[in-house]
């Protein structure tokens, strides 16, 4: 089984159509595609959170609803609230990034969930109550508030990437060699003459910052050969302009 089956995110009386339907992409962005809504307001737009799930229309049609928190968290070990709120027993909260090791070892054989409160008030002590651990998202002091379904994407991101799944992409052409570097920087040395770029007295010392410029990274074979194309076509260019010029003497 796939540990993200067994991460729940639980919305608590959320108050806007629109964060429901974002938070339904925010979770399928990590994976995660259990999604449930506590004591759902009647005037939630739900068309609007249709809308606002985009292509995660399929996570939209299977949000689960409960009337009370502890319904949805009743199967679930590890039940953490998110709190932006300091005082009373919410000090001993972890930061989010803390956390996701906990939540990925119970995740291993047990449902878990990430509780979110309403987007005005966050969750109430006893909602609080209900959780086994307070996890809070580091913000600073100017504005401690997060839209809901940003809250919710930091927290499955966290997860996510404690899990170690994800396969960032490589390079996949093959490095050029010194050989071939030689090459190209020996065509930008005649292309920097050729195009009178730079007079002959100053062209070791540009030729010297050129090579600090494409040394900073890694140079591929491609790469080379688009470079080294780039200095063949400047040179042939302004061959023919110089026939032109030529030719217009000629004339007069």
């Amino acid at each position: 089984m796939n540990i993200l089956d067994n991460i729940r995110v639980v919305l608590v009386n959320p108050m806007h159509g629109g964060n429901i339907g974002a938070v339904c992409r925010a979770i399928n962005n990590n994976g995660i595609t259990d999604l449930a809504v506590v004591d759902e307001r009647p005037e939630t737009d739900w068309n609007e959170a249709r809308k606002l799930a985009c292509n995660a229309r399929e996570q939209f049609e299977a949000i689960k609803k409960f009337d009370t928190l502890r319904e949805a968290v009743a199967d679930c070990t590890v039940v953490a609230g998110t709190s932006a709120r300091t005082g009373f027993y919410r000090d001993t909260s972890y930061p989010v990034r803390d956390f996701a090791p906990i939540a990925l070892e119970s995740a291993k054989e047990h449902k878990i969930a990430l509780v979110f409160g309403r987007e005005d008030k966050g969750l109430f002590n006893e909602e609080l109550a209900l959780c086994s651990h307070i996890i809070q998202i580091p913000t600073d002091e100017l504005y401690r508030s997060l839209n809901l379904s940003h809250a919710v994407y930091i927290c499955c991101y966290e997860i996510y990437t404690a899990l170690g799944i994800f396969q960032p992409s490589e390079e996949s052409a093959e490095e050029a060699n010194s050989d071939l570097r030689e090459r190209m920087f020996d065509l930008w040395r005649e292309m920097m003459t050729e195009t009178q770029f730079v007079h002959d007295q100053k062209l070791d010392h540009m030729m010297m910052g050129l090579r600090r410029i494409f040394n900073r990274g890694k140079l591929t074979v491609p790469d080379c050969k688009i470079l080294m194309g780039l200095a063949k076509q400047s040179m042939w260019v302004a061959d023919q302009w110089r026939k032109e010029q030529n030719k217009d003497k000629k004339m007069h």
